[in-house]
């Protein structure tokens, strides 16, 4: 395994034994795939992710059948699991998702985005799409760095916003709204700057005078851009 998905790891077993009790989890389904590969354990903790997994791949958190925590790229066979993610959904430069055809999700969490977006005088659109860009409408998603939830909120950010629990959907919407209504405001409007603050921060927007020369952030604000259009005419 290389070192940084090491390090990755050791973050989110830190980060999941504060979020545990919080999180929803999901059942795993029955499967007729072989049982999951050796992996690396230490502490109890079992490390199964491959070299390949990359940016956006699902990891999946669950406890072995003697109780210790297993971190894997592939579902358990059977029990309950947490979804986790190495990074936003939209980031991967080399993301082979057609975003002008991947299925939306025009029904989730309507009355929570109709909320946020009536306070914070957001288009609701605007708000699905990076949700979708950002977790893929996960609510347990947490990325390599420790973003949280559906909107994908750093701690220290969460915190400002008065967040109680950023794995609680509406909690999570409201706060990753009103901070994406703050940069628009920032950048007067401009919904693509917005979003690479949003992804990079306001600070390396103002850097840069313009969207940062990240591709992770370029490709971020791009589908960002698709997904608006395609949740405006849903």
């Amino acid at each position: 395994m290389k070192q940084g998905c090491l390090l990755v790891f050791i973050y989110l077993l830190a980060a999941t034994a504060q979020a545990e009790t919080s999180k929803p989890h999901f059942v795993a389904k029955p499967s007729n795939k072989s049982v999951l590969g050796k992996a690396i354990e230490a502490s109890k903790v079992s490390l199964n992710v491959t070299p390949e997994a990359k940016q956006g791949d699902r990891v999946y958190h669950y406890r072995t059948v003697d109780g210790g925590l297993a971190f894997s790229d592939r579902a358990p066979q059977q029990g309950h699991y947490q979804v986790l993610l190495f990074d936003c959904y939209a980031c991967s430069p080399k993301s082979n998702v057609n975003w002008s055809s991947i299925p939306l999700f025009t029904t989730l969490y309507q009355q929570q985005i109709a909320t946020a977006a009536q306070r914070y005088q957001l288009d609701p659109a605007l708000i699905r799409a990076v949700i979708h860009a950002e977790s893929a409408f996960k609510p347990a998603a947490i990325s390599k760095v420790g973003a949280q939830g559906l909107m994908q909120l750093m701690p220290a950010t969460a915190k400002e916003l008065g967040v109680n629990n950023a794995f609680h959907p509406a909690e999570n919407i409201l706060a990753g709204s009103r901070y994406l209504a703050k940069l628009l405001d920032r950048f007067d409007g401009d919904i693509a700057l917005a979003c690479a603050a949003y992804n990079a921060g306001a600070s390396r927007v103002e850097q840069f005078k313009g969207i940062p020369p990240y591709p992770e952030t370029q490709a971020y604000v791009e589908r960002v851009q698709i997904l608006l259009k395609r949740y405006r005419k849903a």
